[in-house]
C-alpha cells in the first residue's frame, strides 16, 4: 500500500495588528473589549495578543508601522451580539456605530480601538418573519413508523434539499435508522414532517433529517415531530446515553424546547473527489 501524502488543512486564521504599546492594547482588549484569553512575549513586551473562543487577534510593536498602518480592520462574527453590544456600551468602549442591521444580513457595530483600528463586531440578523406558531392542527397526528423512499423525497423536495441518491442507497439509510417519528395529515394520509434516529442503540443516538413539509411548517408539527422522538429516546435510550445532532444557530431554541443544548465538538465530510 503506497503511503498517502498529508492533506494540507488550515484550522484558523489570526490577525497581526501593528500597535505602539503591546502591553497597553492588551490590556485594552482584554478590561475594556472583554476577550479573556492574553499573553504577551518579551520584556517589555514587543508581542501579544487576546482571543475569545474562535477569535484570535495578535500585535506587534512597531511604532512606525502603527502610525503608518493607522485605521486597520477586523471583522468579528459573534454569537448573542445584543450582550456583547451591550458589555461595550457599560465599559465605555468607543463604538462609532451602533448596532444596526445591515443590508447584506448582519447586524454590525464597529468599535475603534486605542490605536485608531477598527474592530466590528457582526451577527446574523433575524429573518423578521413572525415568530408566533399556528396550534397544532387537530387533524395532525404524529406515531413511530418506517417511511418510504416516495413519502422521504417528497418531504426533501419540498424543504429545498435536492439529493442525487439513488433509490436502493435511500432505501439502506431508512433501513438503518433506530426510529422514525413521522407527522401524519389523518385527513388525507400524507406524511407532512419527520425525524430519523440513528445510532448503535447503547450509547449514542443521533437525530437528522428533520423535516416538516413546506405547506406546514408554522403549525407546530416539528416541535410535535421532535416530543414524538423525546418520548421513543425516554423509552428505549439506555441511562448516560448521548443523544447527538447539528443544527444553525437560528434553530438552536427550537431543540432547547425538548432538552438540547449547545456543545463544542469536530466533524469530518468524506470527500471522494479528493482520493486517489
Amino acid at each position: 500500500m503506497q503511503n498517502e501524502k498529508p492533506e494540507p488543512f488550515m484550522s484558523h486564521a489570526e490577525p497581526v495588528l501593528s500597535v505602539k504599546d503591546v502591553a497597553e492594547t492588551v490590556t485594552y482588549w482584554h478590561e475594556v473589549l472583554g476577550f479573556p484569553g492574553h499573553w504577551t512575549w518579551g520584556t517589555p513586551p514587543n508581542h501579544g495578543g487576546v482571543s475569545w473562543h474562535g477569535a484570535f487577534i495578535q500585535f506587534s510593536g512597531d511604532i512606525k508601522a502603527a502610525d503608518r498602518m493607522r485605521g486597520q480592520c477586523v471583522w468579528i462574527r459573534v454569537k448573542n451580539i445584543r450582550e456583547l453590544y451591550q458589555l461595550h456600551l457599560d465599559r465605555k468602549a468607543e463604538i462609532i456605530m451602533h448596532l444596526e442591521k445591515q443590508p447584506w444580513g448582519f447586524e454590525e457595530y464597529v468599535v475603534k480601538d486605542l490605536n485608531g483600528n477598527y474592530i466590528t463586531f457582526a451577527a446574523p440578523a433575524a429573518s423578521g418573519r413572525e415568530s408566533k406558531s399556528e396550534p397544532l392542527p387537530a387533524h395532525v397526528r404524529t406515531l413511530g413508523r418506517a417511511l418510504t423512499t416516495g413519502e422521504y423525497r417528497k418531504l426533501a423536495e419540498s424543504v429545498g434539499w435536492s439529493g442525487t441518491q439513488t433509490d436502493e442507497v435511500l432505501q439502506q439509510k431508512l433501513d438503518a435508522t433506530l426510529f422514525t417519528a413521522i407527522a401524519e395529515n389523518t385527513e388525507t394520509g400524507e406524511v407532512i414532517g419527520c425525524a430519523l434516529v440513528l445510532g448503535d442503540g447503547l450509547s449514542f443516538f443521533y437525530i437528522k433529517d428533520v423535516m416538516v413539509h413546506r405547506d406546514w411548517q408554522r403549525k407546530q408539527v416539528g416541535s410535535a415531530v421532535m416530543r414524538e422522538v423525546k418520548r421513543w429516546l425516554d423509552a428505549n435510550a439506555p441511562h448516560g446515553a448521548l443523544v447527538g445532532l447539528f443544527t444553525g444557530h437560528g434553530l438552536a431554541p427550537f431543540y432547547q424546547q425538548t432538552g438540547f443544548g449547545e456543545a463544542f465538538g469536530m466533524i469530518r465530510i468524506i470527500d471522494r473527489s479528493q482520493l486517489g
